[in-house]
């Protein structure tokens, strides 16, 4: 009998708990819509009716999710679109939802939307974005093909399909996408998106479009381009001349971790193993929060013969991202 008391007692107290918090965040959200810049239009919708309030209501999101108000900017969206269901309401009630997570009903909304204006490109886009994100993935690619069949010219559509297809490692469909993509419209991200997947397969088409978008940089800035042609050469074990790229990247832009380490690589390969672990240490000194530089570090240590030293940064590397298999396998090899 004590222990069913106890047991009722907890869970009144555990619902007068959430009561209370609820409470205390709704009087906190009701605080914030009382104050500037918020409170004219708060104090203006308690009259306003119809279209007036739709159009307040959107004003209003708009002003809460510029200053990362999201929640209170998802509801007045909610209500502007449930008075008056315009294009961008829709389209920022849909963001925002994607924004505090609620794909869910992001993703019905949008459908709707779609329905409601089936001339506007972004709706299936964001659509296709949030199916991404909820793993479905062939969902996705079928709105892009569904894009694609009315409009072959859709260069982002090409472009976000190839995207999607070298996340599932689709790499062949993948190119001729960008490809397309980067035919319709020559834009540097397209291309060196393409040229990049030409690089990881192994194809120096990938060196013509870096060296297309190295002419067209009159900064001298880019270091994309050299960093894509740096991998080609990596990847053809052309080593010398990725070493080139790389230090190329690095005069560009010393804190370019990945620089070093594609140029650490390179020279471990060459069995160069003293000027690779100096290069690793680059990384980790520019980012000591980067774990392939202490585990390369680690394979430079193993690699000459010093398995403690080598343990240590392979556990380092392991505690900053307890995915690094790599690295728990090498610590049991070694112990």
């Amino acid at each position: 009998m004590n222990r069913i008391f106890f047991l009722l007692l907890s869970v009144t107290t555990l619902l007068i708990a959430c009561n209370s918090h609820d409470t205390k965040k709704d009087d906190e959200q009701a605080a914030i819509l009382h104050r500037p810049p918020f409170a004219p239009l708060t104090d203006s919708l308690e009259t306003a009716k119809g279209d007036l309030a739709a159009g307040l209501y959107f004003r209003r999101g708009e002003l809460l999710a510029r200053s990362n108000h999201h929640e209170l900017a998802a509801n007045d969206y909610r209500n502007s679109w449930q008075l008056d269901p315009e294009e961008r309401t829709g389209f920022r009630y849909a963001s925002t939802l994607s924004i505090i997570g609620q794909l869910a009903p992001a993703v019905q909304l949008l459908q709707d939307c779609e329905k409601r204006f089936p001339g506007n490109a972004a709706f299936p886009s964001m659509l296709a974005d949030l199916y991404q994100q909820a793993g479905r993935n062939k969902q996705a690619l079928d709105i892009y093909d569904d894009m694609l069949r009315r409009d072959s010219l859709n260069n982002d559509a090409w472009y976000e399909k190839g995207l999607l297809l070298e996340k599932i490692q689709d790499t062949l469909n993948a190119i001729n996408a960008l490809k397309k993509a980067y035919a319709l419209q020559p834009v540097n991200t397209y291309g060196l998106e393409l040229a990049h997947l030409y690089a990881e397969s192994r194809n120096p088409v990938s060196l013509s479009i870096c060296d297309d978008v190295l002419r067209k940089d009159s900064t001298h800035e880019n270091i994309d381009p050299l960093f894509i042609k740096g991998i080609y050469y990596s990847n053809t074990a052309q080593y010398k001349k990725a070493i080139v790229q790389f230090d190329s990247c690095i005069g560009r832009d010393w804190k370019f971790t990945d620089a070093y380490l594609e140029k650490g690589i390179a020279l471990y390969k060459q069995n160069r193993y003293d000027s690779a672990m100096s290069t690793f240490l680059m990384t980790v000194k520019v980012s000591d929060t980067y774990p392939d530089g202490y585990y390369w570090v680690g394979r430079c240590y193993e690699a000459t013969g010093r398995k403690d030293q080598a343990i240590l940064y392979y556990r380092q590397a392991f505690a900053l991202d307890k995915d690094f298999t790599e690295a728990a396998d090498h610590i049991k090899h070694l112990q």
